[in-house]
């Protein structure tokens, strides 16, 4: 086991496809070191440790909208980022931590690193919250990423299943962007280390045209032969019903330029797409 890469939140999608680049790195689930207490962390023994890749996160954004979420999303998102932080600062540790779009409000297209934070939702609140913690550590990668999709439950699958069921079902239209593959996320955190890049945040996701989900949903469907009809729906009119969910950026499509010019060349999000769909089907 290598002690001085040490994956944390290990068992989620991010974790699984960075244990996977990472195999012999040490790997740690919340329920072995819980990143949110404080003294846990400051009493794990931190000197061998020369970087660590931050994948915990809570993800659930319409749970951080209710009274145990929001103290949930919190804890994890932002609390437990600072105590890391904290630490990285005193032993000098490199810190890599996942941000995402919902940072923004979703107006400018496309975002850019230097976009001032406007979160509509909690969770995009808290994980505005944990950036600003995680950036005060001078040795700190932050990469803002967008509509992650891997190894466990994730809107491909989500749909895929729909279809398969023979289900026609009503997806938004209106939020634009690009799916972000696991491994696409492994790939440029292994670059950005491998190459020493100059610390700082970078918008990574999968390159291609933004689509909308209406539109992913169809080549999913497309490329597992599923003939299904796919109507479209408005954001506003898909949870007017639904008072209790979080309000979503409409625009999440990140600028690649910056990731670009330090020589990485992110995948097409359509291509990826086909593979991951390939093996789901097999």
């Amino acid at each position: 086991m290598n002690r001085k890469l040490l994956i944390i939140g290990a068992n989620g999608q991010l974790g699984k496809a960075l244990q996977a680049q990472y195999p012999d790195a040490q790997a740690l689930d919340t329920n072995q070191l819980d990143i949110s207490d404080r003294q846990a962390v400051d009493s794990y023994n931190w000197e061998d440790v020369t970087t660590i890749l931050n994948a915990a996160a809570y993800t659930n954004v319409d749970g951080a909208e209710t009274a145990e979420g929001r103290e949930a999303a919190w804890a994890t998102n932002a609390t437990a980022p600072a105590h890391l932080a904290r630490q990285c600062i005193k032993h000098g540790i490199t810190l890599v931590h996942i941000s995402t779009d919902y940072v923004f409000d979703g107006t400018r297209d496309p975002h850019t690193e230097d976009e001032a934070y406007a979160p509509l939702s909690v969770y995009g609140q808290t994980k505005a919250a944990g950036d600003i913690a995680v950036s005060l550590n001078p040795q700190h990668y932050i990469l803002r990423t967008s509509w992650v999709i891997g190894d466990g439950k994730n809107f491909v699958r989500t749909m895929l299943g729909l279809g398969q069921k023979g289900v026609d079902p009503k997806v938004v239209s209106d939020q634009i962007g690009r799916l972000t593959f696991t491994t696409e996320l492994a790939r440029v955190i292994d670059y950005l280390l491998a190459n020493r890049l100059p610390y700082g945040t970078y918008n990574v996701s999968n390159d291609g045209p933004p689509a909308s989900w209406a539109d992913i949903t169809r080549q999913i469907f497309a490329a597992a032969q599923l003939e299904r009809t796919v109507t479209d729906i408005s954001t506003a009119e898909y949870y007017k019903d639904k008072p209790e969910a979080a309000p979503r950026p409409l625009k999440s499509t990140l600028d690649l330029t910056k990731i670009k010019s330090v020589g990485f060349e992110p995948a097409d999000w359509q291509d990826n797409l086909k593979t991951y769909l390939q093996k789901e089907l097999a």
